[in-house]
């Protein structure tokens, strides 16, 4: 009997990255994934069709890690899916070849995000050329990681 071959050591929790929710319950600023990419709403709009037609509605949102914008259109009874989306603040320990250098608040480090792009970029590597202490805020969906956006740490132990 245990002898099937079965590999229990590399199993993970089975938490999905999606989960179902019906287009009429889903809300601007929400999330959703529209084309295979999580997006947050930004314009939400439900019209009326015809004499037998269901309500459709018209889907506006931006791509949380690249805020491209995506649009769709689904009946309001139709399931569409919306990805766990979580959020932590780290603090900005460095910054070696592109990649940031973070803490979280049980003191456990990281290494693996790349600096973002444009505005974001710019001001982490501000703060580490002044050696200020920032937050930054990273936002994973999909197996997907990737810094929102900094703040000043005020809340510092010196």
């Amino acid at each position: 009997m245990a002898d099937e071959g079965f590999d229990f050591e590399g199993g993970d929790a089975g938490a999905s990255a999606t989960f179902p929710m019906q287009c009429s319950a889903l809300r601007k600023n929400g999330f959703v994934m529209i084309k295979n990419r999580p997006c947050k709403i930004v314009e939400m709009s439900t019209s009326k069709t015809g004499k037998h037609g269901h309500a459709k509605v018209h889907l506006v949102g931006l791509d949380i890690f690249t805020g491209k914008k995506y649009e769709d259109i689904c009946p309001s009874t139709h399931n569409m899916d919306v990805p766990n989306v979580k959020r932590k603040d780290y603090q900005l320990i460095g910054l070696e070849d592109d990649f940031l250098s973070l803490m979280d608040d049980s003191g456990d480090t990281r290494d693996d995000l790349k600096c973002p792009e444009g505005d974001i970029g710019d001001e982490i590597r501000a703060a580490i050329g002044d050696e200020k202490d920032i937050l930054c805020t990273v936002l994973s969906a999909i197996g997907e990681e990737c810094v929102i956006a900094t703040k000043v740490n005020t809340a510092v132990d010196k």
